[in-house]
C-alpha cells in the first residue's frame, strides 16, 4: 500500500507524493514546482527515488531541474513521444511498458492518453491512476494538441479500468467542472449529491481528489457520451459526436 498526499502548487495544481511508512524513499508525480516537494521531503525525511511525468507542460515539469540538482540519481520517467520537450527524462516509456519500482515492491503500467497533448501518458497500479490532465473529476483536459477523437478514445480506455480506481489528476477543477456538468444534466441526482460533497470538502480546505471512477461514470459528462438520452438531448448520433460537442461547449464556459 502507498500513502499518497497532494502537495499544492501554483493556484490549483497538485503534485502527488507516493510514500510508505517505513520506506526511506518517495516518488512524486508532475512536479511543476520544486519548492513544495523539497519542503515535503525535508519534513518527512525521505529521499527522492523517482519522478513520474505525464506530459510536457511547464506546470507539470517546471521543478525537474531543481529536483535533479538536489537528487542527481533520481529516475525521471515520462513519455517517450515528448522526449524533445522534456530533455531531463532519464527513462522514456509508452503504452504497454511497465515501470518497476523495487523499493516500493510495486510496478506501474503505462497507458498512452493522447488528446490534451499528443504524447500524454498515464500510470496505473490498481487501484491508483495518475492521469495528469486527461481525466479530471467531472471533467477532462482541453485539446491543446490532439483531436477530440484522440481524447475521447483515451477516456474510453480509462473507463474500462476497475470501478474502484482512484483517479489522481493534477488540478483542483472539480467545482467548476460540476457547474458545467449540471448544465448538461440538471436532473442528475448523483451529480447534485456529488456537488454537495465536493463543496463541503472545499469549505474545509480539503482536496476533492482523488476521484473515484465509479462516481465519475455517474457524474462526468465526458464519460457519459454513450448515454442515448444525452445524445438525443443534444441531437447527436454517436458518443464521439456528443463528446466533441461537449468539449466545444466547455471551452468558453464561465462558471
Amino acid at each position: 500500500m502507498l500513502t499518497i498526499n497532494p502537495l499544492a502548487a501554483f493556484e490549483d495544481n497538485y503534485i502527488w507524493s507516493l510514500c510508505q511508512p517505513d520506506n526511506p524513499f518517495c516518488i512524486v508525480v508532475d512536479p511543476g514546482d520544486a519548492k513544495p516537494v523539497l519542503a515535503f521531503l525535508k519534513q518527512q525525511q525521505k529521499s527522492l527515488y523517482a519522478i513520474l511525468i505525464t506530459h510536457h507542460h511547464p506546470d507539470h515539469t517546471g521543478g525537474l531541474a531543481e529536483l535533479q540538482q538536489a537528487w542527481p540519481d533520481v529516475r525521471i520517467i515520462g513519455p517517450g513521444a515528448e522526449q524533445t520537450k522534456i530533455p531531463l527524462l532519464t527513462e522514456q516509456v509508452q503504452q504497454g511498458d511497465t515501470v518497476q519500482l523495487p523499493p516500493f515492491q510495486t510496478q506501474l503500467q503505462v497507458i498512452d492518453l493522447p488528446g490534451h497533448t499528443l504524447g500524454h501518458i498515464g500510470f496505473y497500479s490498481k487501484p491508483y491512476l495518475f492521469c495528469g490532465d486527461t481525466l479530471f473529476s467531472a471533467g477532462c483536459g482541453r485539446l491543446f494538441e490532439g483531436s477530440a477523437a484522440q481524447l475521447h478514445h483515451s477516456l474510453c480506455k480509462l473507463a474500462t479500468l476497475p470501478a474502484d480506481t482512484q483517479v489522481y489528476c493534477t488540478h483542483e477543477y472539480t467545482l467548476a467542472n460540476l457547474r458545467f456538468a449540471l448544465t448538461i444534466e440538471p436532473d442528475n441526482q448523483q451529480l447534485k449529491n456529488y456537488q454537495q460533497h465536493c463543496q463541503s470538502l472545499r469549505q474545509q480546505n480539503k482536496p476533492t481528489l482523488p476521484g473515484n471512477l465509479a462516481t465519475e461514470q455517474q457524474v462526468n459528462p465526458f464519460l457519459r457520451c454513450e448515454n442515448k438520452a444525452l445524445q438525443q438531448r443534444f441531437q447527436q448520433n454517436t458518443s464521439l459526436g456528443l463528446f466533441t460537442l461537449l468539449r466545444t461547449m466547455k471551452d468558453p464556459f464561465k462558471s
